[in-house]
């Protein structure tokens, strides 16, 4: 039964890792052009937008909480901070309003 645990883990592991490690090191010579770049460059941006967005409609004790923070994380990348930047900008706003 362990085996088979192992096993799965880690064929899980080279499912995961094969479509990662494939474009770097096939790809790794093109340049892509500017358009596509910025697509790419963007796509952090867009899924954090992605999972934030649905459940700012959900919140049902304080919408304000949702609103602040969608609007702090939208400021943030408007700006041209990284999505690192974004997520801590936008729970230091939420920490402060919850404190105040």
């Amino acid at each position: 039964m362990h085996s088979n645990i192992f096993l799965i883990i880690l064929g899980m592991g080279l499912v995961t890792y094969i479509p990662r490690m494939l474009p770097l090191t096939l790809f790794h010579r093109i340049e892509l052009p500017p358009f596509w770049r910025g697509v790419l460059r963007n796509v952090p941006y867009a899924t954090l937008g992605a999972l934030i967005i649905p459940g700012i409609f959900l919140i049902q004790d304080d919408p304000w909480f949702g609103i602040f923070g969608f609007t702090s994380a939208v400021v943030a990348s408007w700006l041209g901070v990284n999505i690192t930047g974004v997520v801590l900008i936008s729970v230091l706003v939420l920490t402060v309003y919850t404190t105040v």
